[in-house]
């Protein structure tokens, strides 16, 4: 690698005080996370100004930026104490602002000058034209729509070789565009564009005709099913090459909403294919050269949700990256608990766990460890042979962890084990 490359950034999504730990612990170099009001994320658990300024240090402490979204389409209303809350970011140390509404750009630049903006994927930017329209507003990074595709990602990085440019790599895809829907506003009264989606594009579909009351007939596009809105995920994890070959400064994964496991799983799948990228370039391998091992593929795959999609990547997405028949994908591992302590391993259940259990401890490496569950003891020194979601208990593994677990560390199971 040239001493004057850098790999992008790694850019996690932390949704609760609980996701920002797990993502600084698999390596996330950045995360985002909303305050309680002006955030895209209003159902998320977000941080009150006590946690938000909690969550900045504990970042910083790691060597791990924080980006604050302020990213709603905002009303007029929703400028009340707008001001003061930005004097605050500035005040907790927020590394930079996440926003798309141009008046809340314009607020920013009068009120905080010295926090660096970076622009959401929300603002559309399609074209090389609009990168340099926002950087001359003092954007200093775009996030670019997600309905760009590789040679286009291309030409605008040639053409803005100044201006940090991010993409996001992983998670969900809303069906309109770049995510400005106003489909749960028209069904549930809830605004997606103030951060209050309900998610409409993944409900199941029937058609009621108005002189048949009562009478519903399913919604069937070729007899596939129902959900007629409801796009797999975004999975760019083979792409990651080719996305830092073009000179990207930030990959992102979405999933504020996700849970622990969903997190953790993904920022380390993506935090060991950037180091294996690194690595390669390292060794002087030409960036044309290097592809990521099957191995990543079959992790990225256990991550769940809806399946996977490279959605514009190289083309249109066809049928084939909807998924119709279901609201999500049977998922083939659950999070079975957080480690709490090392030695003794003291875990905190959030899945049923019991004796002879197999489970898979998710450590730095790709590979995970592959143990079985001999023995469980409560607090109390009780033995226990059915831990349920909640519960912390003593665990004993065989074969033991080499080199022991690690505190914030996940451990999995498969689901179609018997509980």
């Amino acid at each position: 690698m040239k001493t004057n490359e850098k790999m992008p950034e790694l850019l996690a999504p932390a949704g609760s005080r609980e996701k920002l730990i797990t993502a600084i612990h698999y390596g996330a170099d950045a995360v985002y996370l909303g305050g309680a009001n002006w955030s895209l994320r209003a159902q998320a658990g977000n941080f009150d100004r006590a946690g938000l300024r909690e969550a900045v240090s504990l970042a910083h402490q790691h060597g791990v930026k924080v980006y604050v979204t302020v990213n709603i389409f905002a009303h007029n209303r929703d400028l009340n104490g707008f001001e003061d809350y930005l004097l605050f970011l500035r005040e907790a140390g927020a590394d930079a602002l996440i926003v798309a509404d141009p008046g809340i750009l314009l607020l920013c630049r009068e009120t905080v000058p010295d926090m660096p903006l970076h622009l959401s994927t929300q603002a559309n930017v399609t074209n090389k034209a609009s990168v340099r329209f926002w950087a001359a507003q003092g954007v200093r990074r775009i996030n670019l729509a997600r309905e760009l595709g590789l040679e286009e990602i291309r030409t605008i990085r040639q053409a803005v070789p100044d201006i940090a440019l991010e993409v996001f790599v992983h998670g969900a895809l809303c069906i309109s565009y770049s995510g400005r829907c106003l489909l749960s506003s028209y069904l549930t009264g809830r605004n997606a564009n103030l951060g209050d989606c309900a998610h409409p594009c993944r409900y199941s579909y029937r058609l009621l005709e108005e002189k048949r009351p009562g009478q519903y007939f399913p919604v069937v596009e070729d007899k596939r099913g129902t959900y007629i809105f409801n796009s797999r995920d975004l999975c760019l994890l083979l792409r990651l090459p080719e996305l830092a070959a073009a000179g990207i400064d930030s990959v992102k994964i979405e999933g504020r909403m996700k849970s622990v496991g969903y997190v953790g799983a993904a920022v380390r799948i993506y935090r060991a294919a950037l180091d294996y990228i690194a690595a390669q370039r390292e060794a002087g391998a030409a960036w044309e050269e290097i592809i990521l091992p099957p191995a990543f593929a079959e992790e990225a795959a256990k991550v769940g949700t809806r399946g996977q999609t490279e959605n514009f990547f190289t083309a249109a997405p066809s049928s084939a990256a909807m998924l119709y028949d279901r609201m999500r994908e049977i998922q083939p591992f659950a999070p079975v608990g957080i480690v709490r302590g090392a030695e003794p391993l003291l875990l905190e259940t959030r899945n049923v766990l019991e004796t002879g259990d197999q489970i898979e401890y998710l450590g730095r490496k790709l590979e995970p460890t592959v143990c079985t569950v001999l023995s469980m003891t409560a607090a109390d020194g009780t033995a226990v042979r059915r831990a349920n979601p909640g519960n912390l208990i003593l665990l004993t593994v065989e074969p033991p962890l080499d080199g022991g677990a690690e505190v914030n560390a996940l451990f999995r199971k498969r689901s179609d084990q018997q509980t």
